[in-house]
């Protein structure tokens, strides 16, 4: 089921299936969100829980019992339920007997999507509600069109960064694993101008690129701006091999399994660790010129 939320500047709509994000609009009528289109990407914002990308054979172990999880998760196939005021939506899941048979937690993760002038905050709360430390990956995945106006081409965007920081990218094997070769990856005065070839070997993953990044063309008008505050990895992407006609911004809390590694989850680097009772809060703000 779809919900839409409204303030006069901004259009916001998304579903009770994986929480996801199906339009962000303009007062004129722009639209910012990938609509999704499946025989390029039929996605257009999914959430990323309670694991970010790949699991080497899919599989991971918890205290010697061996599980299975799709990539990013379950749950952007899963059905939440919605609380909708006149600026926010805020969808609940909780967990079930099904979701335990791949993921042993008890936990109640809440996306809230809220909206404030031209600004659309996305907040993630995951909170533990069982007796034990539970262990989780957390991600957004949403993908905006370029160009963003008539007349513009894809390579007249480009991803501009704060000042003055010097991201690395975190290595990648061919299967889209950690390879532990990390290496910087210079920008053109702070600038990643795009191009298509960019995603030939897929996603490219930063850490250390600050807390904010901003796609726009010196010759439109229209721009987005991601501000992620604390949470340490960006994911850039589109489907490889292809002109697609968007870019996936993707603020990471955590990392995918390294290559030909089983992941036990009480000790794989980078995931999230949170005692029981205990809650952990996320966002992402955009903010749409």
């Amino acid at each position: 089921m779809d919900y839409t939320i409204t303030n006069g500047t901004l259009t916001v709509s998304a579903e009770t299936l994986g929480a996801q994000l199906k339009e962000i609009r303009g007062a004129g009528g722009a639209q910012y969100l990938w609509p999704g289109q499946a025989d390029i990407w039929g996605d257009r914002a999914p959430v990323l829980f309670p694991y970010v990308a790949r699991l080497t054979g899919g599989e991971y172990t918890y205290r010697g019992n061996s599980y299975s999880l799709p990539i990013h998760g379950f749950a952007s196939g899963a059905e939440f339920a919605c609380e909708k005021t006149e600026d926010q939506l805020r969808f609940t899941l909780c967990d079930t007997p099904e979701t335990r048979a791949c993921y042993p937690f008890p936990f109640r993760f809440t996306v809230a999507y809220r909206l404030a002038g031209n600004t659309l905050t996305q907040e993630y709360t995951v909170e533990n509600t069982g007796e034990e430390t539970m262990w989780f990956g957390l991600g957004a995945h949403p993908g905006f069109r370029v160009p963003l106006e008539e007349g513009l081409d894809f390579t007249d965007y480009c991803l501009e960064f704060a000042p003055d920081v010097s991201p690395v990218r975190i290595g990648f094997t061919p299967q889209c694993f950690l390879s532990g070769e990390d290496t910087p990856y210079p920008l053109e005065n702070g600038r990643l101008p795009l191009r298509h070839d960019l995603f030939d070997q897929d996603a490219i993953v930063l850490r250390d690129c600050g807390s904010q990044v901003t796609l726009r063309s010196a010759k439109g008008e229209r721009a987005v701006k991601a501000e992620f505050a604390g949470i340490p990895f960006l994911g850039i992407w589109h489907q490889p091999n292809m002109a697609a006609p968007y870019v996936c911004i993707e603020p990471w809390c955590s990392l995918p399994s390294r290559q030909d590694v089983v992941e036990d989850l009480e000790t794989q680097p980078t995931l999230l660790s949170l005692p029981a009772g205990e809650r952990y809060v996320a966002s992402v703000r955009f903010t749409f010129q």
